[in-house]
This record gives C-alpha cells, structure tokens and sequence, in this order.
C-alpha cells in the first residue's frame, strides 16, 4: 500500500541540545522543496542533556515533527534501527543529527533516486571530521575489507535515500550486533553512491571516543564475517608443521650423535609460544560464542519509552 508521506527522515540524536532546533529548520526548508508530505523522525537515543525536551519543542510546533525516546543509550545502528522502525514514507532518508551530513543535498538525492535506484548512499568530499576519526575509519576499513573479502570504502556514509521497500526488508533483520552498512548492502536492490559536499559539526563533539569505536569495530567484524576463525584454523596448521619440522630436526641432531645435552630453552620457548597461541585461539572461538549467546537470548533490539506524534497503530 503507498504512503500518503512521499518522505520521511530519519535522525538518531545524542547530545545534540543546541542542534535540534536548527536541524528541523534546515530539513523542513530543503525537504519542502520536493513535498509538503513529510515526516522528520528524531530518536533520542538516551541522550543525557536536554535534548528530548529540545525534540519535544519542535514536535509541539510542527505535527510533522515526530519523536521517538528510547528508554536507554543503545546506540547509532540501534536508534537507526527504531527510526526505521516508524517511518512510513515513499522514501526513506537518514542523516545525523550534527548537520555534517548537509540538508541542502536531500534535493540531490531525491533527484538521483529517481533515475531508478532503490538505495542512494553518499561519498563524503571534503570529509570535516578530525586527524583521530579519519584515521580511525580508513583503518577499521582497510581490516574489515581483508576480514570479509569485500570491499569497504572509509569514505561512504550512512547518510543516504532509501526506498519503502528497502525499508521494509532492513526492518526484518534481526542481528542483535548491528550494522546499518553492513545489512543493508546484503539487501541487494539496486544501489548507486552520490558525492557531497562534508561539513564541519555544528556544535560539540563527536560522541565517540576510543573505546566505542573499537568495541564497535570488533562487534561488526565479528558478527559479519568468520575470516579470523579461518585464521586461526590455518595458525594451528602452520604451527604443526613448524612443530614436526622442529622434531625431524631434532631428531636428525640425534642420530648424527650430536645432542649432548638436551635443549632447556627450546623447550621453554615452545611450551610459552604454544600456550599463548591456544589461547588466542580460545579467545577467538569464545569471542564468536558469546556473540552466539546474545543472539539466541532474544533481547528486543531497542525499547521505546515515550513517543511523540506518532499514531499507536505506527508502533
């Protein structure tokens, strides 16, 4: 069934106070240009300032304006994840909320949309973000492309147009470690990627810091490809080998009467570098095990606390 909205836009927000207001505003203008039927989807996902009381001041002064509070900090994919969740629209386009991702382009990616392509994402020029997060990304995605074989450009963003029916199959994943990136170019459909201009952050900073960054690394790697299980598999084999080259050798050593005294430190040394290999190897397989663990628990994906001009029969 077609939507009365032709486009919704969908925008996870994490302290991002002194934002809101002027991210409406800018949405609301460019977003005009093509429709009057829209929907502008804020998530407040668990924001400690005072952003959800700054989302429900635009949502009382536009009824297109609609928020959605989640009950705790679940994260970016997460609150994605429940944006998508309540947008009804024709189109679908998400951006963040810092106003890096430009709203002046949503005319340009509408427009491209409609040369026939269902998902439209977006190279960033010029990126704005600092030293730390450039280097950051162009390292997780030169190892993510070794780990998964495919390949991951550092400079794509999740700001893009998504089609209703894109929409409709991403809503239907179920992978507790998410992605936004990584599930939807499994989708398939047919995709082209759009360069924008990259602005500087309106205000503040960005919200992640080292540990985020690499905790969410490890959970993307490890939840969408088993390349370091295949590694470790081929560790194993070629410590094997090395292991049975050494006995020939030692052996040789010995029937040629030249073993006098025998060797303490190659001993030592292979008990050391065998067990520290076992257990990076255990480390990996527990690693996979536990992401397994909290996959089959059932956790919901996000829980919704309060919404705001969102219909019952949305939820």
């Amino acid at each position: 069934m077609k939507s009365e909205i032709q486009i919704s836009v969908v925008s996870p927000v994490y302290k991002a106070e002194k934002i809101v207001e002027e991210l409406v505003k800018e949405v609301v203008f460019y977003v005009s240009k093509i429709t009057e039927n829209f929907e502008i989807i804020l998530v407040n996902d668990g924001s400690p300032d005072n952003s959800w009381e700054k989302i429900q001041e635009e949502c009382a002064k536009d009824i297109r304006v609609k928020g959605v509070k989640l009950s705790r900090n679940f994260g970016q994919h997460y609150a994605i994840s429940a944006g998508f969740k309540f947008a009804k629209g024709e189109w679908v386009i998400l951006m963040d909320c810092d106003l890096q991702d430009r709203p002046d382009e949503i005319p340009n990616l509408y427009n491209k949309a409609q040369e026939g392509f269902q998902i439209v994402y977006t190279r960033r020029k010029g990126r704005q973000d600092h030293f730390f997060k450039r280097t950051s990304s162009a390292l997780f995605h030169a190892v993510f492309s070794y780990l998964s074989g495919s390949k991951s450009d550092k400079d794509i963003a999740n700001f893009g147009i998504y089609h209703s029916q894109v929409i409709t199959e991403f809503n239907k994943a179920k992978n507790y470690y998410r992605s936004f990136y990584t599930i939807m170019n499994s989708l398939g459909f047919k995709k082209c990627v759009l360069t924008v201009e990259h602005s500087d952050r309106f205000e503040g900073k960005s919200s992640y810091t080292l540990s985020k960054l690499l905790r969410l690394s490890f959970d993307i790697i490890l939840s969408n490809t088993n390349k370091p299980l295949i590694m470790t598999v081929k560790l194993g084999m070629a410590m094997s080998l090395i292991a049975v080259l050494f006995a020939l050798y030692n052996l040789l050593l010995y029937l040629t009467g030249n073993v006098n005294v025998q060797g303490f430190t190659s001993t030592i040394i292979s008990i050391w570098l065998v067990g520290g290999i076992n257990v990076f190897v255990l480390g990996i397989v527990g690693l996979y095990v536990g992401r397994t663990f909290d996959q089959v628990k059932g956790y919901p994906l996000f829980i919704v606390e309060e919404m705001i001009n969102v219909n019952d029969k949305d939820a």
